[in-house]
This record gives structure tokens, sequence and C-alpha cells, in this order.
């Protein structure tokens, strides 16, 4: 069973001519428990549609959307939240740290309104990032490659089957970098699913398996090796006219 599995998605935009924008044509993707897969392609390629349709941000147009294999194509608003809160962690290029929290606080902030105090799972995971003595720093105090530890840290809070991540390295050094792409590798160890949207060849050398999406077409979505892809729409369209 994938972790996340888009089949046969399609998503357009109203555009400001006649036709509508297609950011996703037909798009097949797998990913499996424990994968590193990098997504690359050109600005405005369709990367960060893709990264909001798996994240349950953005609904496809067409298509079905599967997490952990259920279907959440059609959920509602509050259901793909909860989904969402459940399965699927974030890691943006630039943070998004509560410049007002501690690292503590930050890392803890998507059980807010959870039963019970995670602090304690918080410092848990800071400290596993090598944090252990920022504890109480807030993002002012703490570097670059400090506030992306943070940013994995909370992404990681709620233990999700999935995590997503939108140009992880773009504001880093390369040795920081280096050192967040290895973080990459332990949460991966961990059975967690990590999708890496990015520009960054470095990126690319740490992934175990590199997509490409171009005017919203996607190449290599699917693991290599597998016998059974995720079906198409349109693939399923051109095998019934095939036994007609």
């Amino acid at each position: 069973m994938y972790s996340v599995e888009l089949r046969g998605v399609t998503k357009r935009y109203p555009g400001g001519g006649a036709e509508p924008v297609v950011a996703l044509d037909d798009v097949g993707f797998a990913v499996e428990p424990g994968e590193f897969v990098a997504v690359v392609g050109p600005s405005g390629s369709g990367k960060s549609t893709l990264l909001n349709v798996l994240g349950l941000l953005d609904d496809p147009t067409a298509g079905q959307r599967l997490l952990d294999g259920t279907d959440v194509t059609d959920l509602s608003v509050a259901e793909r939240t909860a989904a969402r809160k459940r399965s699927i962690g974030f890691v943006f290029q630039d943070f998004h740290l509560l410049p007002t929290l501690t690292a503590v606080e930050n890392v803890a902030l998507p059980t807010a309104f959870d039963p019970g105090d995670a602090s304690d799972r918080a410092a848990d995971l800071l400290t596993r990032f090598g944090l252990g003595d920022r504890l109480d720093h807030e993002p002012s105090e703490l570097s670059g490659g400090q506030k992306q530890r943070v940013a994995i840290a909370r992404s990681l809070i709620n233990e999700p089957a999935v995590l997503l991540a939108d140009e992880p390295t773009g504001n880093l050094d390369t040795e920081t970098g280096e050192s967040i792409l290895a973080e990459f590798e332990r949460v991966k160890e961990e059975g967690v699913a990590v999708v890496a949207v990015t520009h960054d060849p470095l990126v690319k050398e740490y992934a175990d398996r590199v997509v490409e999406l171009t005017d919203g077409v996607l190449v290599g979505g699917v693991p290599a090796g597998d016998e059974t892809p995720p079906e198409t729409a349109r693939g399923a369209e051109a095998a019934a006219a095939g036994d007609r």
C-alpha cells in the first residue's frame, strides 16, 4: 500500500482567456512508505499545485487521490483538515515559525487544540535533531539550519505518514542543506514517505527517486518496477477502447 497516491489527476484553473490553465494533466503518482521522492521541473510546471493536491490543500478537477490506501478525493473541508492533521506534515522554504514562540512552542503548535500537553514530545524531537540546548530560543536566536530543523520537528509532531517539503534547502548554504537532507534520511528510515519539490541538485542526490514535471505532465511518478501502477483515466479509456 502506498502512503500517498494520485490516479489520473488533472487540475485546471480558470485562465484569462477562453481556455483554462491545466496545472496537472492526467498525473499518476505514488510514494511508498520510507521512500524519498524529489519532484523537479521548471518554474510554472505545476510543482506547487502537485504539492497542494497531495497535501489536501487543493482539490483535483478530475481523478482520484488516496492517503494510506483510503480514498480522500471527495472529503468535506472538515474531513480534509482532520486527515491532513493526522497523516501529513509540511516543511516550507521560509520555515513559517511564529516569531514570538520558542522552539518548543513552535513544534507543539499543531497540537494546540488537542487534549494533553505535547511539550515533552516537542522537546524530544528537537533534542533528536540536535537542538536540545535551543528549546527556549525564539526564531530570531536561531540560524537558518536550526530554524529548518525546528520546522521539520514541527512537521513530525503528529507522527504523519507523509512529509511534504517545498524547496526545503532553498534558503540554506550547501553544508546546512546537506545536514537537513540527512534529517530527511532519518525520517524516511522510520517509514515516513518524503516528497520534496525542489530546484536544488543536492536534493536529487539524496532522493531515492526523481520525477520530472513539465507543463503539468509527470514522468516517473510511479515507483520503478511496480507491476501494477495507478491506472490513469486516460489509460483506462485507452484500454477500454482496445477491448471494443
